[in-house]
């Protein structure tokens, strides 16, 4: 017998019908034997739906009353799964965060997760039921409501996993799994059989929207293999596990793109002590996230620093930065919001020389200028014009040979 933690996001639970055939998936498992704990996220559309109302009541809000409403709507969710398996003879019992209790720290739409009991799951397991449990919901020391922020029910699936020491935790979604780029720009990209724990951490924080940068980190930190796959079809997933041989003789393992990305440049900044604090630390009082920094070789005992901020964060960036060189006397701020991020990912970039020099070729060949660049191990990213993302996207996918099996014997 194993125990298996099920996370279904929001698509995979739309409906009452999605509903019902997540029951079945559930019902199926508890069949062959397993235990099952499934987490929910709240159906498509809902959070929409509240944040609307939010709206409809006056300004914008956040804190401790928004992350009340947030979390309604998994509790519809839940409860909708639970009756509709007791329906179809499987007995469960649903949870809310609180009633678990996962216990979080008190940022508000933000939280992390410090602890979890699981007694009560434990106990619900015991008596050959199914734990139904709230994703993205927590409770914090003082009994307030936590919401932990974008794609927390994926961070709650993997840290109930971990707790509970469950031998696999499935994360149901739309697509089939991890794929070599995004399918809607390559026609032969590729599904991958499994991925390393550092590969998927790079692929999401580089643009791939299939699991959150965050479930991965905990993964990783607490060795939960990962399964990936659509709650739509019966198809193999990809398993996102610790880096064995066969990865690392992959040299790049996908190639990703994020558009939203906008790059801040502040040109002549004397070249000093401190300037840099004084430069980013606004910045980060503001909660803004940089990202790419590039600082050019210091000339007449000036530089020129460039950075990259989400695209939602430029204009208030830009602000603070023109205020910054201001008072550092740097000569000019220059903005530009038509930019996006393309880069290579693989385990096997550790042991193979020649990858990024490769990227860059093919990214010339194309006639695709490089504005900016950022390595690490296992990734090589470049920051081009926004314009020619899928074009560079389809070069690359091409001249790393990962596209499908088919589509590499029609070329031939």
């Amino acid at each position: 017998m194993a125990l298996i933690v099920q996370k279904y996001g929001g698509t995979s639970v739309g409906t009452t019908e999605r509903i019902k055939v997540v029951a079945e998936r559930v019902k199926k498992a508890r069949a062959n034997g397993d235990d099952v704990v499934v987490v929910l996220s709240a159906m498509s559309g809902q959070t929409t739906k509240l944040l609307g109302l939010a709206k409809e009541v006056g300004g914008t809000h956040r804190g401790r009353e928004m992350d009340v409403l947030l979390s309604s709507g998994e509790q519809v969710s839940i409860a909708l799964l639970a009756m509709a398996l007791e329906d179809i003879g499987c007995k469960a019992k649903s949870f809310l965060g609180y009633q678990v209790p996962i216990t979080t720290n008190s940022s508000f739409g933000a939280a992390r997760i410090e602890s979890i009991d699981t007694s009560a799951i434990d106990a619900v397991l015991k008596e050959g039921l199914v734990a139904v449990v709230a994703g993205f919901q927590g409770v914090d020391s003082d009994g307030n409501i936590t919401t932990l922020g974008r794609g927390g029910s994926d961070t709650t699936a993997v840290a109930i996993a971990s707790a509970l020491k469950a031998d696999l935790c499935e994360i149901y979604t739309d697509v089939e799994g991890i794929f070599t780029t995004d399918p809607g720009v390559c026609e032969d990209a590729r599904k991958l059989t499994k991925i390393s724990y550092e590969e998927m951490l790079e692929m999401s924080s580089l643009g791939a929207k299939v699991l959150q940068t965050r479930s991965v980190e905990f993964a990783n930190k607490y060795n939960v293999t990962l399964m990936v796959r659509s709650s739509f079809t019966d198809t193999d997933g990809t398993l996102v596990t610790k880096e064995d041989s066969d990865m690392e003789s992959v040299v790049v393992a996908g190639i990703t793109y994020n558009k939203d990305e906008a790059k801040i440049s502040v040109l002549r900044v004397p070249d000093k002590p401190g300037i840099a604090v004084k430069l980013f630390k606004p910045l980060t009082e503001a909660d803004i996230n940089v990202d790419m920094i590039v600082q050019n070789i210091s000339h007449d005992a000036h530089t020129d620093m460039t950075f990259t901020v989400t695209k939602a964060d430029f204009d208030r960036a830009m602000e603070i930065v023109r205020s910054s060189a201001k008072e550092l006397e740097a000569s000019k701020v220059i903005g530009n919001s038509d930019i996006a991020k393309v880069s290579i990912v693989g385990a096997g970039m550790r042991s193979h020389a020649g990858i990024a020099s490769k990227m860059f070729e093919v990214l010339s060949e194309n006639d695709i200028n490089i504005q900016m660049i950022s390595t690490s191990e296992i990734k090589v990213s470049c920051v081009i014009d926004e314009a020619r993302t899928e074009e560079a996207v389809r070069a690359l996918h091409a001249a790393f040979e990962l596209g499908t099996q088919e589509a590499k014997e029609e070329v031939l």
